[in-house]
């Protein structure tokens, strides 16, 4: 992933009041390692349920602002992140929705989907097996990983702009 500025950032949200973008927290940018992201997720300290997702869609960043369910999934099973498909405790998976760009979004349209609790899909796809004989690279299963989570990341976006 392309180096994101502050300004961006906030000129990337697609799904948020003025005034929701300027009280937007931002993480710690300088210790952001880039290339080893598909997108920039952080969750809110001072608002628990609120979250944020900004990847490059071509020459320019989209941000969406996440809500987090309050609800979590029963304890004890297994749940799977929609983005990077990594089965994990139902306690590290929570149903985010996203308020749709433009008017859609202001009438109360919203799409939703489960993604990991703490938004560090980048971090899990590069957890790899021990290899074996029959297990593919490492960097071949991490570079086919990082294609299929940045897909369904852009796909996801994409849905909250369309405006129909």
């Amino acid at each position: 992933m392309k180096p994101l500025s502050e300004s961006q950032i906030r000129d990337s949200i697609v799904n948020a009041t003025r005034g929701e973008i300027d009280r937007m927290p931002l993480p710690g940018l300088h210790e952001v390692m880039w290339d080893s992201r598909e997108y920039l997720g952080w969750r809110d300290p001072q608002a628990p349920q609120r979250g944020y997702l900004v990847h490059w869609s071509g020459d320019l960043p989209v941000g969406i602002m996440l809500r987090a369910s309050e609800i979590q999934l029963s304890p004890g099973i297994t749940a799977m992140c929609a983005l990077c498909r990594t089965t994990q405790p139902s306690d590290q998976v929570r149903m985010f929705s996203a308020a749709k760009a433009g008017a859609s979004g202001r009438n109360g349209n919203s799409i939703g989907t489960y993604i990991c609790d703490d938004l560090a899909c980048s971090l899990i796809i590069r957890i790899t097996p021990p290899a074996q004989p029959l297990q593919p690279d490492p960097a071949t299963l991490v570079a086919s990983r990082a294609a299929g989570l940045l897909e369904r990341v852009s796909a996801f976006t994409a849905d909250i702009l369309k405006t129909a």
